[in-house]
Parts: C-alpha cells; sequence; structure tokens
C-alpha cells in the first residue's frame, strides 16, 4: 500500500518536456521578469525622485557614495585634482629655489665709452651740456643658473656668460652673493658651466629629456627682466625635436638642434634658468624666446647638458667630438625640392656665406673622403632623421673615436670610417 502522502493523483497525466517547450517556458520567464523588473525600476526610481532621503541612503549604502549629485561629485573630482596639480607645484618650486641663482654681469664701462676727443656729440654747439659717459663697473646684464654639484657648479647659458671682460656675481635665493668664475663654454651648443666657492650647495636633480611627452606640465624658474629672481612661470612641453636658430645681442647666430619649445613664459633674464617637471628634475634649460609669437619659448634638453657636466668632471673642461660637415636633414620637402633618392639623412651643403663651407679642409670628413652633396644616411647604424639628428648622434662620441658612416654619394651607397676630432671654441 502506497502511504497517502505519496500518493499518486488520480486521472493526473505526465507532461514531457520536450526542447521546443523548454524553449517557450524559458522565454516566457525572461518576458515576464522584464516586465515586473521594469515596473520595479519605474516606481523605485519615483520613490527615490520624490524622497531624497531614500535616494541619499541608497546612494550612501548600496554604493558607498556621498549624497551629492553627479555634477557636484565631479565638481568636487576636478577641483581636488587641481589642488593635487597646484600642490605638486608649490612642492617643487620650494624645493628647487634654493638651487636656482641669479646671475649679474658687470663691467668697467669706463675704458668702453672712452670716446676720442672732447667733443664728440653732434648737439654740443646746439645745447649747452656734454654728456655723461658711464664711469666705473656696472651692471651691464643678467641672467639665470642652477647649482649641478653641492662644490658649487653651476649650469648656465653661454650667451649669459660669453664676455671675458666681465665680471659675473651668483646671487642665491637667500641673498648671499658670490663671485663665479668660467669653467668652461661649449662650443656646440649655448651651455656654460660656472663655479662658485662653498660647499654643501643645494643641488638640482636632472632628469631625462629622451622621454618627454608633448602635453606635460613644466615650471620655469629665472631671474626674469633681471629684476625679479627666481620668479616662477608654468606651461606645458607644447612641442619637441625642434631647430631653431638664436641671436642674441651681439648678432650673432647659432643654430640649435632638438630644442624643446614650451609656452611657460620665458623672459629676458631667464636664459640659463632650469625648466622642471612635475617630479622636480630639471629636464631642460631655458634659451631662447620667439619674437614672432606669444609665449613661445625654446629650451636645450637636459641630456645633451650633461655630456658636458660629465665631460667637466672627467676631464675638467668640455671636449665635442667634431666632423667636420655643414648639413641640413632630409625629409619629404627638402628630398622633393632637391630631388634627392631618399626622404632621410644630412645632406652636406654649403652655406650663403663664402667661409660657410660644406666640409671644413684638413677636418676628419674631409680626412674620410666626404663630399659636398654627399648623403650621411646612417651612423653607427642609426638612421638619421628629425629624432636623430647627425649632430645628436656625434654626440654620444668622444673624441678620438672611429664612427662608421653609411653615406649615399652620387648614387651608390658607400660605407665611411671618420675618426673623430675635438671641436674648438671658437
Amino acid at each position: 500500500m502506497v502511504p497517502a502522502e505519496f500518493k499518486k493523483i488520480p486521472n493526473s497525466k505526465s507532461i514531457k518536456l520536450t526542447p521546443q517547450l523548454l524553449r517557450n517556458l524559458m522565454i516566457s520567464t525572461l518576458i515576464v521578469s522584464f516586465i515586473v523588473g521594469g515596473v520595479s525600476g519605474i516606481l523605485f526610481a519615483s520613490w527615490l525622485k520624490v524622497d531624497s532621503n531614500a535616494a541619499k541612503w541608497v546612494q550612501e549604502t548600496l554604493f558607498g557614495q556621498s549624497g551629492n549629485s553627479v555634477d557636484e561629485q565631479l565638481m568636487t573630482v576636478s577641483k581636488t585634482l587641481q589642488i593635487l596639480e597646484e600642490s605638486a607645484t608649490i612642492d617643487v618650486v620650494e624645493k628647487s629655489n634654493p638651487a636656482v641663482v641669479s646671475i649679474v654681469v658687470t663691467q668697467d664701462l669706463s675704458e668702453l665709452y672712452n670716446l676720442t676727443g672732447p667733443n664728440v656729440s653732434p648737439f654740443d654747439e646746439l645745447f649747452d651740456f656734454r654728456f655723461q659717459n658711464p664711469q666705473g663697473r656696472q651692471e651691464v646684464g643678467a641672467g639665470t643658473g642652477f647649482i649641478v654639484s653641492s662644490d658649487g657648479m653651476i649650469l648656465t647659458n653661454k650667451h649669459v656668460v660669453a664676455d671675458a671682460d666681465a665680471d659675473y656675481t651668483v646671487l642665491l635665493n637667500d641673498g648671499t652673493q658670490l663671485e663665479a668664475s668660467i669653467i668652461d663654454t661649449d662650443p656646440f651648443n649655448d651651455l656654460a658651466l660656472i663655479k662658485i666657492e662653498g660647499e654643501n650647495f643645494s643641488v638640482l636633480g636632472l632628469g631625462d629629456s629622451d622621454v618627454l611627452k608633448v602635453g606635460q606640465t613644466v615650471i620655469a624658474i629665472g631671474n626674469t627682466l633681471g629684476e625679479y629672481n627666481n620668479s616662477v612661470t608654468r606651461g606645458i612641453i607644447s612641442g619637441l625635436s625642434r631647430t631653431v636658430t638664436a641671436s642674441g645681442s651681439s648678432g650673432q647666430s647659432e643654430t640649435l638642434e632638438d630644442i624643446i619649445q614650451t609656452d611657460a613664459a620665458i623672459n629676458f633674464g631667464n636664459s640659463g634658468g632650469p625648466l622642471i617637471n612635475l617630479a622636480g628634475q630639471v629636464i631642460g634649460v631655458n634659451t631662447a624666446i620667439s619674437r614672432e609669437g606669444q609665449l613661445i619659448g625654446f629650451a636645450i634638453p637636459i641630456n645633451q647638458a650633461k655630456i658636458i657636466i660629465d665631460s667637466v668632471l672627467q676631464y675638467g673642461r668640455i671636449i665635442r667630438p667634431y666632423l667636420g660637415v655643414r648639413y641640413i636633414l632630409i625629409n619629404d620637402d627638402v628630398a622633393e625640392r632637391n630631388d634627392l633618392d631618399v626622404n632621410y639623412g644630412a645632406l652636406i651643403v654649403k652655406g650663403d656665406q663664402a667661409a660657410e663651407l660644406a666640409i671644413v679642409p684638413d677636418s676628419p670628413a674631409a680626412l674620410a673622403g666626404l663630399n659636398e652633396n654627399d648623403i650621411i644616411l646612417e651612423v653607427d647604424g642609426q638612421r638619421i632623421d628629425r629624432d636623430h639628428s647627425l649632430a645628436k648622434e656625434l654626440q654620444k662620441h668622444i673624441p678620438g673615436d672611429i664612427v662608421t658612416l653609411k653615406v649615399l654619394s652620387q648614387g651608390d651607397e658607400k660605407i665611411i670610417k671618420a675618426t673623430l676630432a675635438e671641436l674648438e671654441d671658437e
């Protein structure tokens, strides 16, 4: 006898679940779930909209969020990010300032303005006075530098300390004044190293300018207008690998390659000052500005400066390798205008002036057999292009190194070996 609780239902009929029937049941279940869920969601959302306390409870309990609106939360995040960036800037400036110095240039103007003859002014007969020529030592220029060794070695621009007859005084951020002597100037770049006597000076750390990105935040510190020492401006890196021709008050010009462009305001007196990233590392040396635009400044990458710092530490002076060619970098435009077979490399050409020779006589290039209109395609296997200029690749070597050049000459490729010499300062 079957127990009552397990007894079959009288006249019951078993149902066989076919695949088609199972599929229909699943679809029906999903449809009902969507309908119920949708209606519930609408009712729940309406409730939250009406009851602000309930909405706040849901945000805080279920999602771990504050009861602020989305817009308010986004505004809070934006303010937080702004405060973090400002704090980073303030921190960098406070840590960097002790190592940034102002450089004051003074000169005895008595002889400079000692014009011959008592009546040198064409206005003497019209006006009863004489122009008073400046006498004695006076300030004639100003610039910036930053300390790179605890014993007082300072990096700056060559054009800041270009006058051999001038005296140079370094003004520390705390107001201390110290006389400076020139260690050496770079014959290849607008860089120089000077020295003040002392020890345990604050030092700026040097970054890696080969890993910079356009849009990166940078800070410039300098002796703006020669009056406002350690002035701070902030901007971004606007461009990389620029080539600029910079000229100074003396009329001399210099072509600088692989230069950093920035919109951080750089003014007279900022020359030689540091361009710093938010990690507090120097990534460039402020050097030039554009007279044709606004907030277009240029800085020499710090990796180029590291070469001369290491040279002075090792040899006591700046040494640079020298090949002896004048060239232009080839790109698509240069290749098209000159009907060249390649769109990369360094085209050896002469300049507009008679003294601007394509190949310097008795130079390593001349001794190796290079000629005008040859194209240097590679240096030691590295292709020459905008990111790897000939000058940049040569600076990886020291005088006496033998470099292997792949050269395109009159349509034929050939391998030439050249022994680099030392570049002498002009």
